[in-house]
């Protein structure tokens, strides 16, 4: 039997009965890793992750995590491990501490097998920047199709079922959208609801720690093991962690969901459409309440434009530290300013610049109030809407992305709306702070189209509750490409 292939719970179930041991699935998960065609790793920790399992001996059954191999993107901070975010600027940075999420999981007994492709730094949605080059879309056997991104390297990990779950950012739309291209199960959760501490900082007010999972259930799993305030992190909650799993299964009946119109009108993708209808349909036979409503739409079109402002000044402040001094290669020079320029020109990818150049343009003094403090404000206005639709409905609910992963070599308009609405409107969550999680909805000659439920903040399990009911409906838990199924909407 292959183990990798079972749900969590099943195999976490097999680990307790000792029907397998979290070495011979660690070896299995490295095996698949090694196999795996799709460029979806930077590292792989063969003798660590082994040497690791092979100390977890006696089942821990109130733990379902113990034993699990699972992957990490890599710009988590992994110590002894090599770290490079996929940027040229950090290849042979090994760091000497762990992200607080790597140290929970490993007081959780999981097994880190390895450290998975990103666009480079995290920023990019194709998976096509990272220094070791384009991750592909296992769903596509041809290659000619991108996973999405930042978090690529760990969608591909999880839908080509090499592990149960892999840790990723999500600074717009870097895990929902990879998930929905990939037909996984993508979280994130409240801002500050997981530690940050050890995440390469892309735009601090927009990054969350996010992952990756097969089914609804995995998902509550590890965001229980992986919550909580952390004294490393002053941005995290203080709020109680919940037991997320518990109102799995539970009715919905009563819960109301908004749907965008705007939203909605914008998308082009006439299959899309009718499977995003028939799951209306589904919501509203659980006895769940439905309704379309309106949203600003100049204000929906300016999210990516926000979006740009904000990030890139973020991240031109937050990435000043990679100078080839306090890190990245020291490539000489007679001053500090040719020191920098030799070791950030060589360092960082064409689109790395242009972007610190974008975000150094707007932190100008004589540009902020027109560019970066108008983002701001115009953010503001953003999160008042969003959060003025959440005071009458549970969730907001809407296609993850307006149809299936794209060809590399596409073009798109950038101006339509589908482009501005249809394709950015997850980076709503990103700029409220709101949990939001993509699942599965149907797939379309073969290749996966997700959903999105987005809630208010810190209620995570109620958006498990819905999620794991959608997931019964649409019968596509458990989705990778060596389970293909067509589902039920």
């Amino acid at each position: 039997m292959k183990y990798l292939d079972l749900p969590l719970k099943e195999l976490h179930e097999a680990l307790v009965a000792k029907e397998v041991t979290p070495l011979e699935l660690v070896e299995e998960a490295l095996k698949r890793a090694h196999e795996n065609k799709d460029n979806a790793f930077e590292y792989i920790d063969d003798e660590g992750a082994k040497a690791f399992a092979a100390t977890l001996v006696e089942p821990e059954a109130n733990n379902p995590l113990w034993g699990i191999p699972y992957v990490a993107k890599d710009n988590f901070s992994t110590n002894g491990i090599p770290t490079t975010g996929s940027s040229n600027i950090l290849n042979g940075y090994v760091p000497v501490f762990d992200a607080t999420v790597v140290a929970k999981l490993k007081d959780a007994k999981a097994v880190l097998i390895g450290k998975s492709t990103l666009d480079e730094l995290a920023m990019g949605g194709t998976g096509t920047t990272g220094h070791l080059g384009i991750t592909y879309n296992p769903y596509d056997p041809k290659h000619e199709r991108g996973i999405g991104g930042s978090s690529s390297g760990s969608a591909v990990s999880v839908s080509a079922s090499i592990v149960p779950f892999a840790l990723g950012s999500d600074t717009g739309d870097s895990v929902r959208k990879p998930a929905s291209f990939s037909g996984l199960v993508g979280m994130k959760p409240t801002w500050g609801r997981i530690s940050r501490y050890g995440l390469f900082p892309f735009a601090p007010s927009l990054d969350h720690v996010a992952y990756f999972t097969r089914d609804v259930y995995a998902s509550a799993v590890v965001l229980h093991a992986i919550a909580g305030r952390d004294y490393h992190d002053s941005t995290s909650s203080t709020k109680a962690v919940e037991n997320y799993e518990s109102n799995i299964g539970s009715s919905v009946e009563g819960m109301k969901v908004a749907i965008i119109k705007e939203i909605y009108d914008s998308l082009g993708d006439k299959d899309a459409v009718k499977h995003f209808d028939k799951s209306i349909e589904a919501l509203r036979n659980m006895g769940v309440t439905v309704d379309f409503v309106s949203f600003d739409k100049d204000l929906l079109e300016s999210i990516y434009a926000t979006y740009m402002v904000i990030s890139c000044a973020e991240a031109t402040s937050n990435n000043a530290n990679l100078d080839g001094i306090k890190f990245g290669p020291y490539l000489g020079g007679n001053t500090y300013q040719e020191v920098m320029f030799n070791a950030r020109n060589k360092g960082f990818s064409e689109l790395i610049k242009r972007r610190f150049v974008i975000g150094s343009y707007c932190l100008m003094r004589e540009n902020q109030d027109e560019l970066f403090l108008r983002a701001q404000r115009n953010r503001a206005k953003i999160v008042d809407e969003t959060n003025k639709i959440l005071k009458d409905y549970d969730f907001i609910y809407m296609l993850a992305a307006p149809s299936v992963a794209p060809l590399f070599s596409a073009s798109s308009d950038k101006l339509s709306d589908e482009y501005l609405i249809a394709d950015n409107h997850l980076i709503l969550g990103n700029f409220a702070g709101l949990p939001s999680i993509t699942l599965p909805l149907f797939l379309k000659e073969g290749l996966p189209v997700g959903a999105n439920f987005m809630g208010r903040a810190f209620e995570e399990k109620k958006l498990f509750q819905i999620a794991a009911k959608f997931e019964e409906a649409t019968g596509l838990a458990e989705l990778s490409v060596l389970n293909k199924k067509e589902g039920n909407l």
